[in-house]
């Protein structure tokens, strides 16, 4: 059996099924749960199947919901089931930890501590890819999907805020309104590959669904930050996106193989006009 643990801000009550919970963050959890759920009985998602397979899934996975003023409570339930190894073992065989969170404690040691730590330096970050990628920072409102597989990069389509909310920069009360896709010029999405890809090879990323922020400043693009997880905005991919980003998340964490992207051909695509602001 392994222990998932997944991180989140705010408490959740992880005993109800489904989490029905209005908030951001307990639909985030719905999405990962749901993925690990699919993941554990197969691709089929049927009511009958997903009723026949809830034994097998309880043997294959025990997920638990941990919030950030409980993470340091973590390292107890690590020696507990792993008495012979620490907490920087939390991404092993028996128990997987997915934060989807920057907020994790600088005194939390784990796997993937590095990568957090680099998102969560939100101005050392846009430093760094303004002196060394050669790209403007700013405030945007925009994300594009990376699925950064062991075999390389998958980009989704853009996800944007829908009935042109305003963005704000904190990020503690996120807007529940987001949207994909949104069609960018070629041009656009050749610079953001690139952008993204040496981005994350330049952190050392290792396999997830990354979001990477950005805005536009007049006709160029500017960076604003890079989630490590699939945040708020990956909610647009639910029901849209084949594998949606929670999925894809929950493959790259556990060594799955994705093949492919797909939006369907009737998706209604936002347009960004590409004017000056």
């Amino acid at each position: 059996m392994r222990e998932v643990v997944i991180v989140v801000d705010a408490e959740i009550d992880a005993s109800r099924q489904p989490v029905t919970s209005p908030s951001t963050t307990a639909r985030m959890v719905a999405a990962l749960k749901r993925a690990i759920l699919t993941e554990a009985t197969g691709s089929s998602t049927s009511r009958s199947h997903l009723d026949n397979s809830a034994q097998s899934i309880s043997v294959i996975h025990n997920i638990q919901v941990c919030s950030v003023t409980q993470l340091l409570q973590l390292e107890a339930i690590v020696n507990a089931l792993l008495p012979d190894v620490g907490v920087e073992a939390t991404e092993s065989e028996s128990l997987l930890l997915c934060p989807l969170t920057l907020n994790l404690p600088n005194t939390f040691a784990w796997a993937r501590q590095t990568i957090y730590q680099q998102c969560r330096d939100v101005d050392g970050l846009q430093q760094l890819v303004e002196q060394q990628l050669g790209c403007s920072i700013g405030q945007g409102g925009y994300w594009l999907p990376i699925v950064y597989t062991k075999k390389g990069p998958l980009y989704g389509e853009a996800i944007t805020l829908t009935n042109e909310q305003v963005f704000e920069e904190s990020f503690n009360t996120p807007p529940l309104g987001y949207s994909q896709p949104c069609h960018l010029s070629d041009a656009w999405r050749q610079l953001l590959y690139e952008l993204g890809y040496r981005l994350l090879q330049m952190l050392s990323a290792p396999p997830a669904t990354y979001l990477l922020q950005f805005g536009f400043q007049g006709q160029a693009i500017c960076f604003d930050r890079l989630w490590p997880f699939p945040a708020a905005p990956a909610i647009a991919s639910l029901g849209v996106q084949t594998p949606d980003l929670f999925a894809c998340h929950w493959r790259c964490l556990t060594g799955q193989p994705i093949l492919d992207l797909v939006v369907p051909a009737s998706a209604r695509y936002q347009i960004y006009s590409g004017e000056v602001t």
